[in-house]
């Protein structure tokens, strides 16, 4: 049942890496997203295949303390281990290039897509309006930092002028 498993796995990751090797370059990010997220769940099975033998391994290695021929049983245990989880890492190793040129393809129509949105006409009038906004809010704030400059010199004089006029007799 589990080698069942294990072959249908295989099967269908190597159909998809397949279907992948044929992928052009064409704008298909939504499939392409579902196919990441397909080979997510791939690497998660993978993940969990990892783990039982990493489990079955500690349970035998457990079980051979209990033994006379320690190392003998030892040795045996880490080559079943070994030819339970060598056809695993090559399959991860597969899936993850394949993960990793889809993000990379996913990536850089984002990329296009935000230089495409920048370029255009509208985002241009966008940026210019933006910058003319910023430019009067610049000269304004120059205006009150010289108008208050202007009064902090005055307050001396407008001081004088308050105190002569303020006389109580």
């Amino acid at each position: 049942m589990r080698r069942f498993i294990v072959l249908r796995l295989i099967l269908s990751f190597q159909a998809l890496i397949f279907s992948c090797a044929f992928c052009g370059s064409v704008f298909a990010t939504p499939a392409e997203e579902a196919q990441l997220e397909q080979l997510n769940k791939i690497e998660g099975e993978l993940e969990l295949q990892r783990d039982w033998a990493k489990y079955r391994w500690d349970k035998t290695n457990s079980e051979c303390y209990q033994k006379y021929w320690v190392n003998s049983c030892l040795r045996d245990s880490r080559a079943q281990y070994r030819k339970e989880i060598d056809p695993i890492s090559a399959q991860e190793v597969e899936l993850h290039t394949v993960q990793r040129a889809l993000r990379t393809s996913i990536k850089d129509q984002r990329d296009a897509a935000k230089i495409a949105e920048r370029a255009s006409a509208e985002k241009a009038a966008e940026r210019k309006a933006n910058q003319q906004e910023f430019d009067e809010k610049q000269k304004a704030a120059a205006a009150r930092a010289a108008d208050l400059e202007k009064r902090r010199q005055d307050a001396p004089k407008r001081a004088q002028e308050n105190k002569a006029g303020t006389q109580l007799d």
